[in-house]
């Protein structure tokens, strides 16, 4: 018995059909079985059904007699399946890469639910493609399998058939069966949702929905648009048979109402001549299932009246009341911003203030970073600058005394980033903005390079999400001086964002604190924290995966924690909205300081985060989780081979991480030997004067550089627990060797 069993009904669509049974066939899970129906197409469907019969024995071909229709052909197949689950698939559309393995997983992952709902996305005649915009239902946060009360909103997803598995004996059980017409998923889709005991979802997208230019049912023009008067009678039937649905009424009713609205409104569906007597039929619709208490939109309300020509007028109006709302808004808006723009220009001619420095975060974050220690060591080293801070209202407590406050988009802020003589940023300046002669324009790196970066990011469409790399390259233009920490970073930023800027290789501002905090100063961040006295914490912070929009942490925190015991606790910085929770785990998702976790921390737990390269500065144990190392690695591109040179002991699985912290091996002399090797290579001159060196050179002119005190020499705050962990090994023996092989 297969695990799925994928049903493809097939008619006048001999250009798509090869392409979708393809995509079923090269599945990477393949324990499937390919029921495809011809469903008496007159063209060569059955050929190149039977073809692929002949060619794999997963395939099972149905040929019906007569032409069914879609409802009826996919039951025929449904009387052949023998798999675990049914899987619906359009003959003119296709299964994305590794989908079924992905809705395999996440089925064994949620306990088998009967229904399983994933993502799709609307791939057009001319290239386009769009992802479903209406993705909060699908989330994975949150308990998993719930039944429909749970999450009422899927009932507010497109209503169709193959964008869901059901487990098949749930489906016999309950008898579910398609009926003829169009539309016939709406009386299949909402019983299944509302009789299902368990459901779960997947943020994934696992169907790619075809927009014919032409051919597609739901855009001809024809009187069967009115099957959907039926369909809906079907559902309502179901309801009354099932008493205890009846808390559904409101919410289908409104659903019903505001499918007749889309129908009617949608051009090209209604033959002319049929639209008065479409909205007679749906008024007495919503007499006949009208439902108390179901909130109605605006232009469903006139479905109830059934005025045909009062509908047409209300719904020109409505268009004019939003276009002319919609225009007031955006000339209001451009006059500020051309008020603005010629403020920002006569500035511009105005002279350049010496004496003055902007910084500029990017996304106007809090008083931190590289521009937070440049800004801190130019009102130490140059206090004749007058600093600014450009920040966003919801930050601004995050920025100590010291600097003056900027809004993004105010006067004040243009005024200053046109005649203020230094700007620093570790990000863009907004666009529309330049660097004028006369100004110096420091260009921060936010971290060492891991993954790809700027131009070679051309090379990875799933980690480039639409980057301009026109605009990026505009901006490079426009940089003077460029900070590096290592000369791994000086070398991938000269190649990924070529421009005449000058490097300057002297270390990361942002990693001074490593060599200036004291040992009260952790104390305090732990107990701010909430870390228990004598607890080993350790910082969890894995990458973001750029190719996957729902973010999930790869490992099982909870099941970490208990198998590390009472003596660790979890620093968890995961991406997404939810944090996994347990009574040694802490949440510290929101903290606007990720150096200030790195201090309160004993061991850094990462996979491909760039936090590492400045953690190894810490000289702090470092445990790398490579599990998906390829899958990463083919998405985002890798600059470092991280599993050949790592800072620090490596896992490829949640049991051997358990086994690395048990054992010790976390913080043993192999461990340390690869974490100096680590350290000399990326933190050459994290020695806690960097970002004194950039002031001394670009502000003061100084041309002397200040001296690097060696790795070996450097003594970084040690963590609360340094009295438990090993001697460090500055330079052990072989390290050469491993140099080399790095």
């Amino acid at each position: 018995m297969p695990r799925f069993s994928v049903i493809v009904p097939a008619y006048k669509v001999q250009a798509y059909l090869s392409e979708c049974l393809d995509s079923v066939l090269t599945q990477s899970y393949p324990d499937l079985e390919l029921i495809a129906v011809d469903d008496c197409s007159p063209d060569a469907c059955g050929e190149i059904i039977d073809e692929y019969a002949a060619r794999d024995a997963r395939v099972r071909p149905v040929h019906l007699a007569e032409n069914q229709g879609l409802g009826r052909a996919r039951n025929a197949g449904m009387a052949q399946a023998t798999g675990d689950y049914l899987v619906f698939l359009d003959s003119d559309d296709t299964l994305a890469p590794d989908a079924l393995r992905a809705i395999a997983d996440r089925i064994k992952e949620s306990g088998e639910p009967d229904v399983l709902v994933y993502d799709y996305t609307r791939t057009y005649w001319d290239g386009r493609s769009v992802r479903n915009q209406l993705t909060g239902p699908l989330t994975e946060h949150g308990p998993a399998p719930f039944r429909l009360e749970d999450r009422p909103e899927l009932l507010r997803l497109l209503m169709v058939a193959w964008n869901k598995a059901c487990r098949r004996e749930f489906v016999e059980r309950h008898g579910f069966t398609f009926p003829p017409g169009y539309y016939e998923d709406t009386p299949w889709t909402f019983p299944v949702l509302m009789a299902a005991e368990s459901i779960a979802t997947l943020d994934r997208v696992c169907v790619h929905y075809r927009q014919r230019r032409q051919g597609s049912i739901l855009g001809t023009t024809s009187r069967r648009h009115f099957d959907l008067f039926e369909q809906y009678d079907r559902v309502f039937a179901y309801v009354d048979a099932h008493p205890e649905l009846a808390r559904w009424r409101p919410e289908l009713f409104r659903r019903m109402i505001d499918h007749y609205a889309t129908v009617f409104t949608r051009r090209g569906r209604l033959p002319r001549g049929s639209h008065g007597e479409f909205l007679r039929r749906a008024r007495g619709h919503y007499r006949r299932h009208h439902a108390p208490g179901a909130r109605m939109r605006r232009r469903n309300i006139l479905v109830r009246f059934g005025l045909h020509r009062t509908f047409r007028a209300l719904r020109l109006a409505s268009a004019v009341r939003r276009r002319t709302l919609k225009a007031a808004v955006r000339l209001a808006r451009a006059l500020r911003t051309g008020v603005l723009r010629l403020h920002y220009r006569i500035q511009l001619r105005l002279p350049v203030r010496a004496d003055r420095a902007v910084f500029a975060p990017g996304a106007g974050r809090g008083h931190g970073g590289d521009p937070g220690a440049l800004e801190e060591a130019l009102r130490t080293h140059a206090p004749h600058i007058r600093t600014a801070w450009i920040v966003r209202p919801e930050h601004e407590h995050a920025v100590p005394p010291g600097p003056r406050l900027l809004r993004p988009g105010t006067a004040a802020c243009f005024t200053a980033l046109a005649r203020a003589r230094y700007l620093v940023t570790d990000g863009d300046l907004e666009p529309g903005l330049r660097k004028r002669r006369g100004q110096i324009l420091i260009r921060a790196q936010q971290a060492t390079p891991l993954a790809h970066i700027g131009l070679d990011l051309q090379e990875r469409p799933a980690a480039a999400r639409g980057t301009d790399f026109a605009g990026l390259l505009r901006g490079v233009d426009q940089w003077d001086v460029v900070l590096s920490g290592n000369r791994h970073a000086t070398l991938v930023w000269e190649r990924a964002f070529p421009g005449r800027y000058r490097t300057l290789e002297c270390g990361a501002p942002r990693n001074d604190v490593f060599q200036r905090a004291t040992s009260a100063d952790v104390t305090r961040l732990r107990e701010s924290l909430g870390v228990p006295q004598g607890a080993v914490a350790v910082l969890y912070a894995p990458a973001h995966r750029d190719h996957v929009r729902t973010q999930r942490p790869p490992l099982d925190l909870e099941r970490l924690a208990r198998r590390l015991g009472p003596r660790f606790v979890i620093l968890a910085r995961t991406h997404g909205e939810r944090c996994p929770e347990g009574p040694r785990i802490i949440d510290v998702r929101s903290h606007p300081s990720l150096h200030a976790l790195c201090l309160a921390s004993d061991a850094l737990l990462t996979d491909y985060h760039p936090v590492m390269f400045d953690y190894a500065g810490l000289d702090r144990p470092i445990v790398v989780h490579t599990g998906d190392w390829e899958v990463y690695r083919a998405a985002s591109g890798a600059y470092v081979d991280l599993p050949a040179c790592p800072p620090g002991a490596v896992g490829r699985s949640e049991d051997e991480l358990i086994d690395i912290f048990a054992t010790g091996h976390w913080r043993g002399s192999r461990s340390a030997q690869l974490r100096a090797v680590f350290r000399e290579r990326f933190c050459p001159h994290d020695d806690g004067r960097a970002a004194e060196r950039v002031v001394r050179h670009v502000v003061l002119g100084e041309t002397e550089p200040l001296p690097v005190i060696p790795p070996a020499q450097r003594k970084p705050v040690p963590s609360a627990c340094a009295g438990s962990l090993p001697a460090t090994v500055s330079q052990p023996s072989g390290a050469a060797a491993v140099t080399e092989r790095c």
